[in-house]
C-alpha cells in the first residue's frame, strides 16, 4: 500500500527566507506570487475542522481532517492533500472572494480581502511561525476529534470566537 510522504519541513523555516517586508500591504492579493499567498496562512489550522451548512449557514466544528497535525496545526500530507482528499477545500482567491464564511474569522486573507491588516500576532508580522499558538489564535489546546471517529458531526458544532 502506497504511503503518503508527510511533511518533513519545520513550520518556521518558510519564515526563515527572504520575502519582500510587508508585501500584502503593497499588493493586493490578486498579484501575489504562490510563495506569497502560502506566507500568508498563520498555520493556525482551522480551515482544516470540518464545517456544516445548516439552514444556509455555515457552522464549524470541532472535527479536524484526519491528516491535520493537531500539535503543529499543519497537514501531514500538504502537497498531497487534493489528491488523498476528496473534499479538501484549495484557499484560493476564489475561494476568498466567493465563499468567505468557510474561513475563520482571524484569517489573513479573509482580513486582507476586508481591506483590514494582519494581526499583531501573525506570523509575518512576529517573524515566529510560534506566534499564533503562543497568542491562542490556532487549534493548539483546543479539544479536537479526528474526522474518523466522528458518526453526528451535528454533535460537534462550535461556537468560537475566532471562527
Amino acid at each position: 500500500m502506497f504511503k503518503w510522504p508527510q511533511t518533513t519541513t519545520k513550520p518556521q523555516d518558510r519564515y526563515n527566507r527572504s520575502f519582500e517586508p510587508y508585501f500584502w500591504k503593497k499588493k493586493p492579493l490578486s498579484a501575489l506570487s504562490k510563495d506569497e499567498w502560502e506566507l500568508l496562512c498563520d498555520g493556525c489550522g482551522k480551515c482544516c475542522l470540518n464545517k456544516l451548512l445548516i439552514r444556509g449557514k455555515v457552522s464549524f466544528t470541532n472535527v479536524r481532517c484526519r491528516f491535520l497535525d493537531a500539535e503543529n496545526c499543519l497537514c501531514q500530507i500538504y502537497e498531497h492533500r487534493f489528491k488523498k482528499v476528496s473534499d479538501c477545500r484549495d484557499i484560493n482567491l476564489n475561494t476568498v472572494l466567493t465563499e468567505p464564511e468557510i474561513l475563520p474569522k482571524t484569517c489573513a486573507y479573509l482580513l486582507l480581502s476586508q481591506g483590514k491588516d494582519l494581526p499583531s500576532w501573525h506570523p509575518l508580522i512576529t517573524g515566529r511561525a510560534d506566534s499564533v499558538h503562543s497568542a491562542g489564535q490556532s487549534l493548539r489546546g483546543r479539544t479536537l476529534i479526528s474526522e474518523t471517529e466522528v458518526k453526528d458531526y451535528e454533535d460537534h458544532i462550535v461556537d468560537w470566537p475566532d471562527l
